[in-house]
């Protein structure tokens, strides 16, 4: 599971145990409460696909305090940033490459290859 925060860049991977909507709860959480607190910033929305683990977005949006929107299926270009985000992933973790022999820390390093945060970084402007 990926998010990436599209004003900072940053980018976050979550190692999920299954594909259930339980584990996906807990670790959207449990990483959105991780960055809030190392960012001193929230999420504010997420864009999901329609996978059945999003079934009870309701109460991620309630105990996070954001809101969730769906891209409608078959139209990744809805889901741009974090479908650019999960390719350049994949320059790592290649299809097919099985992540169940990858630990959280794993997740994390490949995560941190990924940042772009002097891309995001506002333009200096010389006064005159």
């Amino acid at each position: 599971m990926t998010l990436v925060e599209r004003l900072t860049g940053v980018v976050l991977i979550g190692k999920l145990p299954n594909l259930s909507a339980t584990a996906l709860n807990r670790r959207v959480l449990l990483i959105i409460r991780r960055f809030e607190r190392k960012h001193a910033r929230s999420f504010k929305t997420v864009t999901a696909d329609n996978g059945t683990e999003f079934h009870s977005y309701a109460t991620i949006e309630r105990k996070a305090r954001l809101e969730f929107y769906f891209a409608t299926p078959y139209h990744s270009w809805e889901r741009g940033t974090n479908e650019n985000t999960n390719g350049l992933i994949r320059q790592y973790l290649p299809k097919r490459t099985s992540l169940a022999s990858l630990s959280q820390a794993q997740c994390n390093a490949v995560a941190q290859r990924n940042q772009s945060p002097a891309a995001k970084a506002p333009p200096i402007c010389n006064a005159a």
